[in-house]
């Protein structure tokens, strides 16, 4: 395998195409399913156990699961995968955990735009692959931060790599709750090397800033994208440790937040912020402008978006 190169915002991209791909392609599109059914099962756990605080006397929400399809021009199949989403539940406004294998030819735009991100050989044979799980979840506490969480991997007939992360976004913001999701992220991340956690954390900072608002949409957490360092293994574990620290990170700051009391100015308050979110995933946000330009469930790929927002 080449060596891999590392260009100045962290990303990493090299190595051949490892033997036994497509067993590695099943691999990682098994275990992000996986991840996807054990986050369904915790956040339908906080729904059931929410007994005290506002919105605890109503009914606890469940998802709501929808396959989706993708075809191409000419009928073929695509691919697709499931779209789970709950909607005003106890604890949860609106949150959606999507997983998807899709396949085909990229467009010519698709093409150019992973050309200029230095993927090889794209505009001769753009031939693709990318599976993944992507979450988003909205709460109804305005105490209670709203968060976002994905892995994939993604191959060409030249490349592969793998992407992800996960960030918090509070529109009330506690110290001690910053502190333990990033806590818990580093702690996930550390035994992939020291600098491992600090250049994801950098990455994040850098790619959830909303330039035309001058600031970032909530208080950072990790990402990364391109991530090929020549051994797939490695990247994958990685990979893996990136979902598997989202729900230690995430599920203690809904248990603590969902019980407390509200007013209106802090439901505004959320309203608000809300629409930063709304704005940053329309304008900026490179899953869903890959989703919309390969042609997957619009539903699916806009399932980000909060069920309210307000702009002043």
């Amino acid at each position: 395998m080449s060596a891999a190169t590392t260009d100045t915002s962290g990303e990493t991209r090299g190595g051949a195409i490892p033997d036994g791909i497509d067993d590695k392609k099943a691999h990682a599109e098994t275990w992000f399913r996986s991840l996807r059914d054990e986050i369904v099962a915790a956040f339908e756990g906080l729904e059931a156990t929410h007994a005290t605080g506002p919105f605890s006397a109503s009914e606890p929400g469940r998802f709501e699961v929808t396959p989706t399809t993708r075809s191409t021009e000419d009928g073929s199949d695509a691919g697709g995968g499931l779209m789970s989403v709950m909607r005003g539940g106890r604890v949860f406004e609106k949150v959606g955990v999507n997983v998807s294998t899709v396949y085909g030819t990229l467009g010519e735009a698709a093409q150019k735009s992973m050309a200029a991100r230095g993927v090889p050989g794209i505009e001769t044979d753009p031939r693709f692959w990318a599976s993944g799980i992507s979450l988003v979840a909205h709460m109804q506490n305005p105490h209670a931060p709203a968060v976002h969480m994905n892995t994939r991997m993604f191959w060409t007939p030249n490349a592969w790599w793998f992407g992800g992360g996960s960030d918090l976004n509070p529109c009330i913001e506690y110290a001690e709750d910053t502190a333990h999701f990033h806590d818990t992220q580093k702690a996930w991340l550390d035994p992939h090397g020291a600098t491992v956690y600090p250049e994801l954390k950098a990455w994040a900072d850098e790619y959830f800033y909303i330039p035309h608002r001058k600031r970032a949409r909530g208080v950072g957490g990790i990402f990364m994208d391109d991530r090929n360092t020549g051994d797939w293994e490695a990247d994958f574990a990685l990979t893996q440790d990136i979902g598997r620290a989202f729900l230690p990170a995430f599920l203690p700051l809904t248990e603590r937040r969902r019980v407390q009391d509200f007013t209106e100015a802090d439901k505004d308050t959320q309203l608000v912020h809300r629409g930063l979110y709304a704005e940053y995933n329309l304008v900026y946000d490179r899953g869903t402008k890959f989703g919309l330009a390969t042609g997957h469930d619009a539903n699916a790929v806009l399932m980000s978006l909060p069920p309210l927002a307000k702009w002043h």
